[in-house]
């Protein structure tokens, strides 16, 4: 078994029980105890886990904790994102002028934009240039800001606020670390809030696609509170109270089903 191999079969253990001992890898990967902590110690380092004596625990990021793109791309929900993600895409019309900021559900929306005609792309995500830059098309513009890079890839500061400012886009895509009633939604990056918001001002329109799990969870700053946003575009996880809240704040409320949605794609 592959080193790359052998630790994201850790990572499904962490994820699965919350922990695991080194003990018990040892005997089930049939490597040495010194393997084994190599890898949690490469995992650790990476924001996918949190060392504890004897064996490995899973990361639990805080307010202002940032986990990194790798951390954050190999956590679980990615039906739910690429669910997310299919119908925020719909909302994106041939010949009009839109902005991605950072994150794993925007970098997954990326994905199933790469066929839209004569699109003009503005993002502040490494990662999501990449998605385009492996997908070219000449009537395609894609613009990446400058900026000092931020452990999830994204490129924030007075760099990127000033290539941003003065910028129109039809519509925003805005990746969020959490959404709530009384923070609105939040990012555990200061700069990050701070260039996130002047690519809030940019935008004739404001979609957020954020999976239920960013409810309830609040970053250390707050980029725009929750009647700000046009389209919410979540799943069918989310609460009832939290779906209320939302319902009464934002201008639309997406709920998409994830199994349904993959029967269909399925036909």
């Amino acid at each position: 078994m592959l080193a790359q191999q052998r630790r994201q079969a850790i990572l499904e253990r962490v994820r699965g029980s919350g922990g695991v001992r080194v003990a018990d890898l040892v005997r089930e990967l049939g490597v040495s105890d010194m393997t084994i902590r190599r890898d949690l110690e490469v995992l650790s380092e990476r924001g996918l886990v949190e060392k504890v004596h004897g064996g490995a625990t899973a990361a639990g990021p805080g307010a202002a904790e940032e986990p990194g793109f790798a951390a954050t791309s190999a956590r679980p929900r990615a039906e739910e994102k690429e669910t997310i993600a299919r119908h925020a895409a719909r909302l994106v019309r041939p010949a009009t002028a839109i902005a991605l900021s950072a994150g794993t559900t925007t970098w997954t929306l990326a994905h199933h934009l790469v066929d839209v005609p004569e699109l003009t792309v503005i993002t502040n995500s490494i990662p999501i240039a990449d998605v385009f830059h492996r997908s070219p098309r000449a009537d395609r513009t894609v613009v990446l800001t400058g900026g000092v890079r931020t452990p999830s890839d994204a490129l924030v500061g007075p760099v990127a606020v000033s290539a941003i400012r003065g910028l129109h886009v039809d519509t925003l895509f805005l990746g969020v670390h959490g959404m709530s009633a009384r923070a609105g939604f939040t990012t555990t990056n200061l700069l990050e809030a701070e260039t996130n918001r002047e690519l809030v001002a940019s935008a004739h329109r404001l979609v957020v696609p954020a999976d239920h799990t960013t409810w309830g969870t609040v970053g250390v700053s707050t980029i725009a509170e929750l009647a700000e946003a046009h389209v919410v575009v979540t799943d069918s996880g989310l609460t009832e109270e939290a779906r209320e809240e939302l319902t009464a704040s934002v201008g639309e409320l997406i709920i998409t089903e994830p199994r349904q949605e993959s029967e269909i794609a399925g036909r």
